[in-house]
């Protein structure tokens, strides 16, 4: 079994998962924050967008091939990162996610797992560590933001995400959604 590629796997299955969260969306939709910290779909694309030039590119000494203004300037620190501004497009940051795909799955090919790597913006006593290290971690990290997608999307219209049929038909899920309703009732106190 080749790990290396085990691990791309799973990584580029949940990139799919998060750039199919804006399909069919309007402009509005995929940039309106559905949660009180601001989440939007968007912002997530472009977000792990960053981390991954960052992770797989910048730290194993391959730097990112296009600029990111939010990092330059820092604002990445003050969550620049997290967001579509009105000038940026679906188009622009969707092909900035597919470019860092690129440049991260040339890292993938080209550097063993245990390749060393150096994260500049980690505390001095953590900044070493390995590629493989790095890897897993973008992969919990497209994952997690992957998930957060999903739910953010089925808020938006609906549409749950991609393995929801996987457990049943719309009959199954209503009464799942009566089951679980039917327990939290049973410790609604006054004013639930």
């Amino acid at each position: 079994m080749d790990l290396s590629a085990d691990l791309h796997r799973y990584l580029q299955e949940s990139r799919e998962s998060l750039l199919a969260s804006l399909d069919g969306l309007s402009e509005y939709d995929i940039r309106r924050p559905m949660t009180p910290t601001a989440t939007n779909l968007l912002g997530l694309v472009k977000h792990v967008a960053s981390g991954e030039f960052g992770y797989l590119g910048d730290c194993v000494g391959r730097p990112a091939p296009v600029r990111l203004p939010w990092v330059e300037d820092e604002s990445v620190w003050d969550s620049a990162d997290m967001w579509a501004t009105a000038e940026q497009t679906r188009e622009e940051l969707v092909t900035l996610y597919r470019r860092a795909w690129q440049h991260s799955d040339e890292s993938i090919a080209q550097l063993p797992l245990d390749a060393p790597a150096t994260v500049a913006w980690w505390p001095e006593e953590r900044r070493r560590t390995t590629f493989g290290s790095l890897l897993v971690r973008v992969i919990a990290e497209t994952a997690h933001h992957a998930g957060h997608a999903d739910i953010v999307r089925e808020l938006l219209d609906g549409r749950p995400g991609r393995d929801h049929d996987d457990a049943g038909d719309a009959g199954w899920w209503d009464r799942h959604v009566a089951r679980v309703q039917e327990a939290a009732d049973q410790h609604a106190g006054p004013g639930s």
